[in-house]
């Protein structure tokens, strides 16, 4: 009979510490991280089709977007798009001659230098746009073949609509990195 409670016993601590994983493992997947896998070119160089990449999805909760941060976000079609923070609200975005300006100052990306040398002729063309409040504006760094704010059916990105931020790349293996 011992020997009987003693096996009870121990399958009821393997099905707790089952149960506990689980559940945390959903936690952790649900609220603070997740998995994403970058599906197409509009972030190449710094991004290739295929990376398998980490969402913190608690960044925003405690912190405000930064210009430049990679962004995970509900986009049209039910899809999740992975894009470059380029406005913030209420700035106006400009690009002349290739060059980005911010309320008139101009900006270096140097995560574009990959690209510009790839390409002939403007890697960005000139265009103006006014980031709402409560949005940001969004673009690949892959700027000729990139769906973003540029697109009206994608437009600027409520804050509601942002997953999180990205930066670690894990797989493959060999290209796994921290990018900026």
């Amino acid at each position: 009979m011992a020997k009987k409670n003693k096996k009870k016993n121990e399958l009821w601590e393997w099905s707790k510490a089952i149960l506990v994983a689980v559940l945390l493992a959903f936690v952790i997947r649900t609220v603070l991280f997740a998995p994403i896998v970058v599906d197409g070119e509009s972030m190449q160089s710094t991004l290739l089709d295929h990376d398998r990449m980490i969402v913190n999805k608690i960044n925003y909760k405690v912190a405000d977007p930064k210009r430049f941060d990679i962004v995970v976000f509900h986009a049209p079609e039910g899809k999740d798009y992975i894009k470059r923070v380029i406005g913030l609200p209420g700035e106006t975005v400009e690009y002349k001659n290739d060059v980005l300006y911010i309320n008139g100052k101009a900006y270096d990306e140097p995560y574009l230098d990959t690209n510009k040398e790839e390409v002939a002729g403007p890697l960005t063309g000139d265009f103006t746009a006014t980031v709402p409040d409560g949005e940001l504006f969004v673009m690949g760094d892959n700027r000729r073949n990139s769906r973003d704010s540029r697109d009206p059916s994608v437009g600027t990105v409520s804050f509601e609509k942002i997953i999180g931020t990205t930066s670690v790349v894990y797989w493959p293996l060999s290209e796994a990195k921290i990018v900026e």
